[in-house]
């Protein structure tokens, strides 16, 4: 048991909801996410997602891609977000820490050299937006093998038999998907993924996790009634955007974003 399955594990017997937010490694530079990370864990994250640097984003929305675009200006690489989480591990032994990005960078580097590397600097799991199901024979048994759960994306256009696929691969916790779009838009709706979950649910017995569209507490709790667990990314890369010069207050803003939402789940 990973400590992704173990966090969700004691989770469930307390009869809380993950908290999963998500940013953008090396924003708005790379000696400031570590510090990120632990302020996100003060403010009441069970999960990180630690999102890899890319050039040509499919999934994120505009706030995202400008954290990206900060990022890169730095040279931030995948070999760098290893380091980030090798050094988050020296204060922090318990937290999942996923890695959130696209192939490419992980065929740069290659499969089984970039698997060894992030099992050995403590990462959990790796979301890779644009790598299907069928191909997960290839590269999920090389995370299998290492202990890195391969997570994945569910929209809410997904076919039935596409879903079971997914469901059959999938390990950790599942994606959904609660906007058609990208990253940053709509407010999510509760009733509309209650509705999407409950065929999902009889496919799998992954906790089932719903992200795009929470951006507050309330949003928070109400997809939280429905969901295993919630994940914001834009709300928070936004706060760093709002304190990029000044960023020694940008821990004290993820921490109460996330502490508003943590509140709200737990009530």
């Amino acid at each position: 048991m990973n400590r992704i399955d173990q966090r969700f594990a004691d989770l469930k017997a307390q009869g809380r909801r993950a908290l999963i937010p998500y940013i953008t490694a090396g924003d708005p530079a790379p000696q400031h996410t570590v510090s990120f990370m632990h302020a996100l864990v003060r403010g009441g994250a069970n999960i990180i997602e630690l999102g890899v640097p890319f050039t040509d984003p499919m999934a994120d929305g505009p706030v995202i891609q400008k954290a990206c675009e900060r990022a890169l200006r730095h040279d931030v690489r995948l070999v760098d977000l290893l380091h980030m989480v090798s050094e988050f591990r020296r204060d922090d032994a318990h937290t999942p820490v996923v890695l959130m990005g696209y192939l490419n960078p992980v065929e740069r580097l290659g499969l089984e050299p970039f698997a060894d590397r992030a099992a050995a600097s403590g990462v959990d799991g790796v979301l890779l937006v644009d790598m299907p199901p069928e191909e997960a024979d290839l590269l999920g048994p090389i995370f299998k093998e290492r202990g890195l759960a391969s997570i994945f994306l569910v929209a809410p256009t997904t076919s039935h038999a596409r879903a079971a696929t997914i469901c059959g691969h999938g390990e950790g916790y599942l994606y959904y998907v609660s906007l058609k779009g990208v990253t940053g838009g709509a407010v999510a709706d509760a009733e509309d993924i209650a509705a999407h979950l409950a065929p999902l649910r009889e496919m799998t017995d992954l906790p089932l996790c719903v992200g795009f569209g929470i951006r507050d507490g309330a949003s928070a709790a109400a997809v939280g009634q429905v969901a295993d667990g919630v994940i914001v990314g834009s709300v928070l890369v936004q706060k760093i955007a709002d304190n990029v010069e000044t960023p020694e207050a940008i821990p004290a803003a993820l921490e109460a974003v996330l502490g508003e939402m943590r509140q709200a789940l737990d009530a």
